[in-house]
């Protein structure tokens, strides 16, 4: 094989002065890193012979985009039996992000089964699986890979992280200092400056370029169809059920795309992998919920170093925004520094950038240089071929955006990959292939924090996107405290009660899908801060601990202005919300129905309440993160034959909960209405002051308690009286910190936090909202009773959630992935 290097221009040739600490210019054209194959036989690979292969008039799902996403997606598609599949590359594949990629492949690292799981495949399908099948070696060089903790809080950090992935089955070593000197002699490390290092001796990297074109060429061995130079422009929709039916539905479906040729495609299913295009190519769909935008990524390449050994480790330094691995005879150093930097977010990226870089910013970037230098001195002694930058796609909460839009049927995304597409990308083309095919999201993958459907579409706003991506960049290197939250393009969303909350009840605040919500509130004499960010008890503990005994013993009040909600009404209302619900929703007027939605194959697709107002009147209130989820679950079960109409009122009402066992009271003493004769799932509209409230007698902290559904005109009179009222019984604020304990101590569920897509009803302790005598019966019954009659023939369920009570008052918090053993 022959490795083709493009040169760059004379300017970005530049060397570190050590002695004077600035970065000059020096002549000469380097060559620089990422990798071409001028190998005849990774023609195979591709699909560069477009002459001989004319673009079909249909096909069952077109893939856009031939980077390492959209041939993954391809490949999986294809080998999992999925026929007629067509990639449609606007240029060369790879070209974008794919091609200067640094191909990092460590499996340590993530808190997240579902990321553990893509990247643990993903180095299987690279190390093995591609070569035996297609004959082609993908590059991937099993040199191992070392994280280095050098502060206490890193320490900790990682060893969390290393006890959920030995967990998941991965090998990690605790390393000391000096055993990671031996490993990498070059890297200057102490005892002083490390603490120790994580270590996965089967890691390594991969060559992007080469991994890309084995997934091609697998795609075409099991009959997927790819085409360079091919650019496509839109879609093609319908509003129909089906080809077949003249039904129209309420949300429409794709049913093609539209090539810049002129052509057309017709297709079932397209599939949105145009990486950092993806939200241009969406939004020309009428699909605006993808926020990914391009970022700038910067690594650096030193001239040849006669020292360094090729099969050295990857480390990665997140304390000093750096990972160093060989390359090229020296050394490779990449970087995710503190303060990152969005590229084009006010422009939509240029569609003939393929291959192109971007102009290093050597002012802003010149001390993450040095600090990196300072783990490797000797770089400080050679040359510098190049300070690469080229962009890599953000999303706002560092996740990638896969599954099917909430706005188009039959139409994926995934996209947004936050620098890590190689690492996961073998892995995300497994799920989205399976999710696919089967119609729906895999059942042993939690997708709740990478489903598409979880962004909004003023997330897509240039100022959002400018600032957020710089930030999320910024991010991947920062210690993952448990309660940290991201500070930029805050305040987008507040409730009617923000400024009284802030001001005069000391309430700090988290971004809650956009909305500012309290987490906990201070008491008088101290102020709504964290003083520092630990994974132990902070500054705020004591107050959390208040705000729980308040609504325990007396009475607490709640702002729950986040809580998505639907006002769904029509003649077939009732009978439609009754078939994907498990519960009878549909019964009395005025009364509220706990229940759960599932997916056709039975697992967890929602958990919510439906309220009955009148006969063809209905609120549906589910949690925040599942906004867009509930709403387009509705919308693509619902045809237009049937007399529904479903509208967000999410905005239009505030919601207040009064929680504890003086609740009654207090609201009693709000209203003329009685409240002695206000039964449990009771849901009425009450009188306060001059103002009505929709009064729900409900409870998510195990409490007595009413939830108050207020017109947004009329929130801050009611919020006043309540205040003002309050007085009289001690009535204390509350925080969602406080929300979290209380509901976890009645075992409560959360989807999205305890509960997914992966677990089914019976698993997760709900059976109980299942009505099996129901007419129409409900979505997903047939596998809960065969899961039903399996587990008494079984003597059990294979698993159930279970809740874990803590005796030591001073036991370490678990926070998330904590393994806890018998």
């Amino acid at each position: 094989m022959v490795i083709v290097r493009r040169a760059i221009p004379h300017y970005l040739r530049r060397r570190w002065s050590s002695n004077k600490g600035y970065l000059h210019v020096s002549g000469g054209y380097p060559k620089y890193g990422c990798y071409f194959s001028t190998d005849s036989s990774k023609e195979n690979g591709a699909s560069a012979l477009n002459a001989k292969t004319k673009i079909p008039k249909k096909a069952n799902v077109v893939v856009v985009g031939g980077g390492i996403i959209g041939t993954s997606v391809a490949y999986h598609l294809a080998k999992f039996g999925v026929e007629d599949v067509v990639l449609l590359e606007r240029d060369k594949l790879t070209s974008g992000t794919t091609w200067h990629a640094a191909g990092l492949i460590n499996t340590f690292g993530s808190l997240s089964s579902t990321s553990t799981f893509m990247r643990k495949y993903s180095k299987e399908l690279y190390s093995k699986v591609l070569q035996e099948e297609t004959g082609m070696d993908t590059g991937y060089l099993p040199v191992g890979f070392i994280e280095l903790a050098c502060d206490t809080d890193r320490l900790q950090y990682y060893r969390r992280v290393a006890s959920f992935n030995r967990f998941c089955g991965i090998q990690v070593e605790e390393l000391t200092p000096s055993q990671v000197r031996e490993k990498f002699p070059l890297l200057a490390i102490e005892e002083s400056n490390v603490l120790a290092g994580f270590y996965v001796p089967t890691d390594g990297r991969v060559n992007p370029y080469d991994a890309t074109m084995a997934l091609a060429k697998g795609a075409r061995l099991y009959g997927a169809t790819i085409l360079e130079d091919t650019p496509i422009t839109g879609i093609t929709k319908s509003r129909t059920v089906s080809d077949e039916s003249d039904i129209l539905a309420a949300l429409p479906r794709v049913t093609g795309v539209t090539l810049d040729s002129g052509e057309t495609i017709e297709a079932n299913v397209v599939v949105n992998c145009a990486g950092m295009w993806a939200r241009q190519f969406g939004a020309k769909c009428g699909v605006d919920s993808i926020p990914n935008q391009a970022a700038e990524h910067y690594y650096l390449l030193t001239d040849s170093m006669p020292e360094v050994d090729p099969m050295w480790p990857v480390v990665e330094d997140s304390s000093r925004c750096t990972y160093i691995r060989p390359e090229g005879g020296g050394l490779m150093l990449g970087f995710f520094e503190w303060e990152g930097a969005a590229w084009n977010a006010r422009n939509d990226i240029p569609h003939d950038f393929s291959f192109g870089e971007i102009e290093p910013d050597w002012e802003r970037m010149g001390p993450y240089v040095e600090k990196a230098m300072e783990l490797a001195p000797s770089t400080m002694n050679v040359g510098i071929k190049t300070l690469f930058c080229g962009p890599e796609s953000f999303t706002p909460d560092n996740n990638p955006i896969v599954g099917e839009a909430p706005e188009l049927r039959n139409y994926y995304v995934a996209a947004g990959l936050n620098s890590v597409g190689i690492l996961t990308g073998g892995g995300l083309g497994n799920i989205l292939a399976r999710w696919i095919r089967d119609g729906s999201a895999p059942n042993d993958i939690d997708v709740t924090g990478i489903n598409a459907s979880r962004f909004h579409k003023y997330q897509s706003n240039i100022e959002y996107r400018e600032l957020r991506s710089a930030e999320a960049l910024a991010e991947t290197y920062k210690v993952h405290y448990p309660d940290h939250m991201l500070s930029t393009c805050r305040g987008a969303k507040k409730s009617p009660f923000h400024d009284r909350l802030k001001l005069d009840a000391q309430a700090y605040f988290r971004d809650v899908s956009g909305w500012e919500s309290p987490a906990w509130y201070a008491p008088l004499g101290k102020k709504a801060e964290v003083t520092k960010e630990s994974f132990g008890r902070e500054n705020w503990f004591p107050y959390w601990e208040a705000e729980h005994r308040a609504c325990r013993e007396n009475v607490a009040l709640f702002d729950m202005s986040f809580m998505s909600k639907f006002m769904v009404q029509g003649n077939d209302a009732g009978t439609f919300l009754n078939r994907i619900s498990t519960a009878n929703v549909n019964g009395e007027c005025g009364e509220i129905t706990y229940t759960q939605w599932l997916s056709e194959s039975g697992y967890m697709e929602a958990d919510l309440t439906v309220t009955k107002l009148e006969e063809d009147k209905f609120m549906v209130v589910a949690t925040d993160t599942m906004h867009n989820h509930v709403m387009s679950h509705m919308r693509r079960r619902l045809s237009a034959s049937q007399h529904v109409f479903i509208s967000d009122v999410t905005g239009a009402y505030a919601q207040l909960n009064i929680q504890g066992p003086r609740s009654r009271e207090l609201l009693q003493s709000l209203t003329y209405r009685d409240m002695s004769d206000f039964p449990f799932r009771k849901a009425e509209d009450i009188d306060i002051g001059l103002a009505r409230a929709l009064c729900m007698r409900i409870t998510y902290v195990g409490e007595l308690g009413y939830e108050l559904f207020i017109p947004v005109e009329q929130a801050l009179h009611v919020y006043d009286r309540i205040i003002e009222k309050g007085k009289e019984f001690n009535l204390q604020h509350a925080g969602l910190r406080a929300l979290g304990s209380l509901r976890m101590e009645k075992a409560y569920r959360d989807y999205g936090h305890d509960i997914d897509n992966t677990d089914t009803i019976l698993e997760c302790g709900l059976g109980f909202t299942c009505d099996f005598e129901k007419s129409q019966g409900f979505i997903g019954m047939e596998h809960v009773l065969e899961q039903t009659v399996k587990a008494k023939a079984d003597g059990g369920l294979p698993k159930r959630m279970a809740q874990v009570f803590l005796h030591e008052h001073d036991a370490p918090l678990l926070h998330h992935g904590e393994i806890i053993y018998r």
